[in-house]
């Protein structure tokens, strides 16, 4: 079966958007994946369908009402996999927790705006709060589509070469090291020429090898010495 996301929000509109062009859109197209959305208000309860309340305690903004958020979940309780609300009080979003989701059959994402949601509903289903980062987004859409996105590339048959996956930043503790292409010979927009490094262009294909886990280490301990510090942890366990 094909890995589904389901989204629910109070703007289907926004999806697809960027999932549906370049490699997630032609995946979704082979039927790698499959995307649902469904539009929280159609759950409201009331003729205005009225779908966010005041909070108690006062307080500025809006909260997500309980009852129509449970309604539009139990709508889509049978979907498979695990029901996230994208908030920045969860747990952030790394690679091992994208490739845990992309082993699985598929995953249901709620979308807050306003305030957020009530925390009952959240408590009652068990939801797991998930956060792109340390910062506020305007709802959770854009961080759906990037949860969904950084889930999709790992599937089978989503990546045109899957031998790429395994370079990439994050997949062995590391940041990627640096890319070069053609002209091996470039000079800048201030007038200074810059050159491929040597090694990529020896045809040494062992020397190509050390060279980029040297660079992905360099950049890693300059840029991340937070995943630099778990990468000697980890060495230092396994023995090396």
């Amino acid at each position: 079966m094909s890995w589904r996301a389901t989204v629910l929000t109070l703007f289907p509109e926004m999806f697809p958007g960027p999932l549906g062009a370049s490699l997630p859109g032609k995946a979704l197209e082979k039927g790698v994946w499959l995307m649902e959305t469904l539009d929280i208000r159609e759950f409201a309860r009331n003729k205005h369908r009225s779908v966010d309340d005041t909070p108690f305690g006062g307080g500025a903004g809006m909260v997500m009402r309980p009852d129509v958020v449970d309604a539009a979940l139990g709508a889509v309780a049978d979907r498979p996999g695990p029901v996230i609300y994208l908030s920045p009080r969860g747990r952030k979003l790394d690679q091992p927790m994208a490739r845990d989701l992309a082993d699985g059959p598929g995953v249901t994402l709620l979308c807050g705006r306003y305030e957020g949601v009530d925390q009952r509903v959240i408590d009652s289903r068990r939801i797991v709060e998930v956060s792109l980062g340390d910062f506020v987004l305007s709802g959770g859409e854009p961080a759906a589509m990037a949860m969904i996105d950084a889930c999709v590339r790992l599937l089978p048959g989503a990546m045109g070469s899957e031998e790429s996956l395994d370079e990439e930043s994050f997949e062995r503790g590391l940041l990627e090291y640096p890319h070069y292409t053609r002209p091996q010979a470039w000079i800048d927009h201030d007038g200074v020429e810059r050159v491929v490094p040597e090694v990529l262009t020896s045809g040494h294909h062992e020397k190509v090898r050390q060279w980029r886990r040297a660079e992905a280490e360099r950049i890693t301990a300059e840029r991340r010495p937070d995943l630099w510090s778990a990468y000697v942890a980890a060495g230092e366990e396994d023995g090396n």
